[in-house]
């Protein structure tokens, strides 16, 4: 949720009633000087979903004489819009033509914002509206302070909404540049809503806004920004980029990173560069996470030695079925199954590994047995047991035995014939 609005007009006050902190929130000042520079985020649990962090966006007063670069401006506005889900409008008194003029900031987002890229990475400007504008950018919040006036029209009482909505018509007689802030907000911004807030103490007491209790709040406006805080919370939707994709705490820092480096060098932040660099941090995340997952199912399921191919093979299609869902609810816009295929070389390079890992653990095994049991054997052959007359058939025997003992010992996975058939070889040689 972010708020943007003309500076000293109490936008960090409202962002500090939706975190729920009366104290100890986003910077308050009670002086002409603007208190709040650039752009503050504060993350807090999600008081009605859990799983979502409520992520609030409190924004530099736009219209300080203060400042010396005026296009800030309109790139805090622009980032505002970029960053958010739910966008909060802040202004003072009434909904006018003063106020609607304040507003030029949305008459200059096709400027600063574009949607897709046109001839590599840059984007072109365009003179029309994008109609696809609509999906990306986020609902549309206008808070209206110290507000004194009766809601109605023609005697008629009427809802904050449709008190916006009567504002935002198109004036018959007005010149058309005169129409442009509600055009583009009409345009922009199909879900919108309104809530009028009754200046919320006296004048004396505003300075020590901060320390006064609810109970010393006007009414009016407590009630008020409990309906506001109701809304946000309950209606307020995830950040989503183009695929359908929620935005994670991490992709949001990508996001910013993303659009302000852009503002920096002087380009126009483009959404779809936006997305596609998104999309190759996120996917390579989900490759790294998907080879984790195989590695840890791996370390849990595989018993080594394996007694069969098969059995190596069963656990190394369920791991793997397990990683690629990892990856999945990860990743996103993976159009080519670029990163997919990635992520399914290396957990193939991850069993071969195993494989390997399963010959040598068999082999070893196998080898510890032999020689276990046929010490008693070289011992007699070293004591000349067997160089006697009968002896070979008496060594032939007790290999034997040893042979049979070896097959019934159990957990020597693949490997089990191969040590068995040289060490025998070996004895007979020396016995010989």
């Amino acid at each position: 949720v972010a708020i943007v609005g003309l500076y000293r007009t109490g936008k960090s006050y409202l962002m500090n009633k939706l975190a729920g902190k009366d104290k100890g929130g986003f910077s308050l000042g009670a002086t002409v000087q603007a208190n709040t520079k650039g752009i503050w985020m504060w993350c807090r649990p999600h008081p009605k979903k859990p799983g979502h962090t409520l992520v609030l966006l409190d924004t530099e007063g736009l219209g300080d004489v203060e400042k010396s670069n005026i296009e800030n401006d309109s790139w805090v506005f622009a980032l505002s819009i970029l960053l958010s889900s739910t966008f909060v409008y802040n202004s003072m008194g009434t909904i006018d033509q003063f106020a609607l003029e304040k507003l030029h900031y949305v008459t200059e987002l096709t400027e600063l914002i574009k949607v897709k890229a046109s001839g590599g990475q840059n984007c072109e400007e365009d003179d029309a509206i994008p109609d696809n504008f609509v999906w990306f950018f986020p609902t549309f919040i206008w808070a209206v302070r110290d507000f004194t006036l009766q809601l109605e029209v023609d005697g008629r009482r009427i809802s904050a909404d449709e008190y916006l909505e009567n504002a935002l018509q198109r004036r018959k007689g007005l010149p058309e540049k005169l129409d442009f802030a509600k055009k583009y907000i009409r345009e922009f911004f199909p879900s919108r809503k309104c809530f009028v807030f009754d200046r919320p103490a006296t004048r004396q007491e505003l300075v020590h806004l901060e320390d006064l209790p609810e109970r010393k709040l006007n009414p009016d406006f407590i009630e008020e920004a409990h309906r506001f805080r109701s809304h946000i919370f309950e209606t307020a939707e995830a950040k989503m980029i183009p695929g359908g994709h929620v935005v994670t705490g991490t992709l949001l820092g990508h996001l910013a990173v993303t659009y302000v480096d852009a503002i920096r060098s002087g380009a126009i932040p483009c959404i779809e560069n936006a997305v596609v660099a998104l999309a190759q941090i996120e996917n390579s995340a989900a490759v790294h996470d998907g080879v984790k997952r195989y590695e840890e199912m791996a370390e849990l399921l595989f018993t080594l030695p394996a007694e069969r191919v098969e059995e190596l093979l069963n656990v190394h299609a369920e791991c793997e079925q397990e990683a690629i869902q990892v990856f999945l609810d990860r990743s996103f816009k993976d159009e080519h199954q670029e990163y997919q295929k990635q992520l399914k070389n290396q957990i193939q390079t991850k069993f071969e590994e195993i494989c390997r890992r399963n010959e040598q653990v068999s082999l070893d095994r196998c080898q510890a047995v032999l020689l276990e049991l046929f010490q008693d054997l070289e011992a007699k052959i070293c004591n000349g047991k067997y160089a006697v007359p009968g002896g070979y058939q008496c060594f032939l025997e007790d290999q034997r035995e040893a042979v049979e003992n070896y097959h019934l010992a159990p957990q020597k996975g693949l490997m089990v014939s191969i040590p068995v058939v040289h060490h025998c070889w070996a004895l007979t040689v020396h016995n010989q």
